[in-house]
């Protein structure tokens, strides 16, 4: 590749729930902006985090977990998928370190195989299982004709991601610099300091509570006197039984989810924050499309 040629493109990733899309992501930028948790279905939107250098720009969409759809929010996530994967210049393909290829990872193949976007498959949390282990499952999905190249990686410990992204440059096509140097991300402030919220509600809540959890940040200002940012945000859950959750036995749920939230917002935002969270009751707001709509998912 000359050096005068500027390629650019567009990047998705794909896999089963918490297989570690948002961590690649995360290391690649160097920065959090794409929220994890241990618990699937985390990622709801597409969001396109942009890495940039002197001659290249990738736009990384990272999708959500593919899962038979529940509700309405799970229909939106599918179609999501669907949209996402015919229109980028490559596919991420990300799986577990296991040789016995699931239901789930088979039906994705199925989709992968019939689109014409070069599939690059990595087999990702390296770092847990031995070299011949790897090679044995390397084998497996080296039987896919449609899958371009096979990539081991650690997303957690960054093992591989310079030679992934190395191998996403050489197969870019020549494009013009779709967003500015400094841009890292397509979504607004506030969507982020959102989902660093509602990641904290992941991470803390009991299992049957997070996946009704929706987060709207009703007020983010700067105050002209102190470098300090106040947020105002609500936590909006289903039911009224897991709005007490949400709270806890004298508010003690809600002040750590806000105390841990508040770490991460102000390393994004790289300033002192003030954050005032309230809880309240939208009742299956998950299968309301004004609901989800109002929430920010274009169902």
């Amino acid at each position: 590749m000359s050096e005068n040629i500027y390629c650019s493109g567009f990047v998705a990733l794909i896999g089963r729930p918490n297989v570690g899309k948002s961590t690649l992501i995360n290391q690649i930028m160097k920065e959090k902006i794409v929220i994890t948790s241990a618990k699937p279905q985390t990622t709801r939107n597409s969001i396109r985090c942009i890495h940039s250098d002197d001659d290249s720009q990738m736009v990384f969409i990272d999708t959500p977990g593919v899962h038979k759809p529940k509700n309405k929010l799970g229909e939106y996530m599918k179609r999501t998928i669907r949209t996402t994967l015919e229109d980028v210049d490559a596919v991420l393909y990300l799986v577990e370190p296991d040789a016995a290829i699931g239901a789930g990872d088979e039906y994705i193949l199925k989709v992968l195989s019939k689109i014409s976007t070069p599939v690059i498959l990595l087999i990702n949390k390296t770092d847990t299982i031995e070299k011949t282990a790897l090679l044995e499952v390397m084998a497996v999905y080296g039987a896919y004709d449609f899958i371009k190249a096979i990539v081991p990686i650690s997303a957690k410990t960054g093992d591989g991601v310079d030679e992934l992204l190395a191998l996403i440059k050489e197969n870019l096509p020549e494009g013009p610099q779709y967003f500015p140097d400094d841009m890292i991300v397509d979504q607004s402030e506030r969507f982020i300091v959102a989902e660093l919220i509602r990641e904290k509600a992941l991470d803390n809540l009991r299992d049957e509570v997070p996946h009704g959890i929706a987060v709207e940040v009703n007020a983010m200002k700067a105050r002209q006197a102190k470098d300090l940012v106040d947020i105002e945000a609500t936590i909006f859950c289903e039911r009224e039984s897991h709005k007490g959750i949400v709270i806890g036995k004298k508010g003690a749920m809600l002040k750590r989810i806000g105390s841990d939230a508040r770490a991460d917002i102000e390393f994004f935002l790289k300033q002192p924050v003030n954050l005032q969270l309230w809880v309240k009751v939208r009742a299956n707001w998950r299968e309301k499309v004004y609901d989800l709509k109002d929430l920010g998912y274009d169902a």
